[in-house]
Parts: structure tokens; C-alpha cells; sequence
């Protein structure tokens, strides 16, 4: 019964996507702009799909980042805002500048050029990284932002948390010290959840530790 339940649910969850994706694909017809919108739309449903199905799946942790904090995710050419990240010095540093399927761009910044152990100061190499995304924030007001921190498994649970905060609100500072309103930026931390690589390596553990830094147009 459970899985007759599980699989009636899913069933229902993929027509409602069809059904978004082809009201989506109907507004795109003659209207040029509403396109891309259709797109995020799409792709944020997606996400839930994934979620719905396991959060165990790689379907779940795409697009999952940000979170419902969005609302409604609005398709965004990033191509400028990634290019003038990017140019910032991010590819030298290991900082990766990504576009996600749910519309988002994703700057997942490894804690080696960002933080020491166990701190939460910003290093200075990182700055004009986080300069490069303040100036999209400001230049863009339709965009906003979102900080999450990530440890590895090292340490108490409540350790681990508490620095997460503590190094995501430093990225959001950050940007906010720099002009970018303060309503335009939220910080989460999520400990050691959702690792991206093995905790039994120092390699893993290394990949673990990060802030991923997520930039989204809002849907008007």
C-alpha cells in the first residue's frame, strides 16, 4: 500500500509538471519574453519532483539549494554575470561559477581559499570574488542572494553548525558591506548535511567544507 501511495503521488506530481511546462511552453508563443520565464518555472518544479522522489537521488540536490526562499525563480541570462565572476579571479582560486537547472547561478566557494580552520574571517584572496558578485546585486536589483555554509563531519553536531552560521553570515556580510541591500541577501548553515564527496578522506572532507553562494532573479 505505501508504495501503490508513493507511486500515486508521484504520478500526480508529474502531470502537474507537464501541465506548468505546457502553459509555460503556450506562453512563450509570440511573446519572446516569456520564454525563459516558463523555463525556471519549469525547472523549479522539477526540483520539488526530485525531492518528492527521495532525497537520496541526484534529482533532489539539484536545484535544492535555495530552498522555497525564492518563491518564484525567474529564468535569468547569466552569461555577463558569470563572465565578470569568473574574470574576477574565481577559475585560479578553485571558486566554481555554475548555472543550475532550477535558473539559479551557483559560486561554491571551498573553505581552503575562503577561511582558515575553524574560522570564520574571510581571507583576502577571496574579496574580489565576492566584489564581482556584489557589483551584479547592485547593478541588477531584480537579483538576489543566498549564503549557505557547509562543514565536514569532523567535530559535535552543534560545532558544526554554529560555524556553518557563522561562515555563511560572513559572505553575506560581506556583500552587504560593499552596497548590496540587506534584504537582498539571506544566510543559512547546514553543518555537516549534504555532503558533496566522502567525509572517510581528507580530500572529501576538503570539498565538504565550502559556502555555496546561490544568485537568483526573482520573478515581478
Amino acid at each position: 500500500m505505501k508504495v501503490s501511495l508513493r507511486a500515486s503521488r508521484i504520478a500526480s506530481c508529474i502531470g502537474v509538471v507537464a501541465l506548468m511546462a505546457g502553459c509555460a511552453n503556450m506562453e512563450g508563443m509570440g511573446k519572446g519574453g516569456k520564454t525563459a520565464m516558463g523555463a525556471g518555472a519549469g525547472a523549479a518544479v522539477g526540483a520539488g519532483l526530485g525531492a518528492l522522489i527521495g532525497d537520496s537521488s541526484k534529482s533532489a540536490a539539484i536545484g535544492a539549494g535555495i530552498g522555497a526562499v525564492a518563491g518564484g525563480i525567474a529564468g535569468y541570462n547569466w552569461a555577463g554575470v558569470k563572465n565578470d565572476v569568473e574574470k574576477s579571479g574565481a577559475s585560479s582560486l578553485g571558486v566554481d561559477v555554475t548555472e543550475m537547472p532550477d535558473g539559479t547561478l551557483r559560486v561554491n566557494i571551498p573553505s581552503n581559499v575562503s577561511f582558515d580552520t575553524g574560522k570564520y574571517t574571510l581571507k583576502p584572496a577571496l574579496l574580489p570574488v565576492l566584489d564581482s558578485v556584489s557589483r551584479a546585486l547592485v547593478q541588477h536589483p531584480e537579483l538576489r542572494a543566498k549564503s549557505i555554509g557547509y562543514t565536514d563531519s569532523t567535530g559535535s553536531d552543534a560545532t558544526n553548525q554554529t560555524l556553518s552560521v557563522n561562515r555563511a553570515r560572513a559572505v553575506a556580510n560581506y556583500l552587504t558591506q560593499q552596497g548590496v541591500p540587506t534584504n537582498f541577501v539571506t544566510a543559512e548553515g547546514r553543518g555537516s548535511s549534504s555532503p558533496v564527496a566522502d567525509n572517510s578522506t581528507a580530500d572529501g572532507r576538503a570539498m565538504n567544507r565550502r559556502v555555496e553562494l546561490f544568485l537568483y532573479a526573482i520573478q515581478k
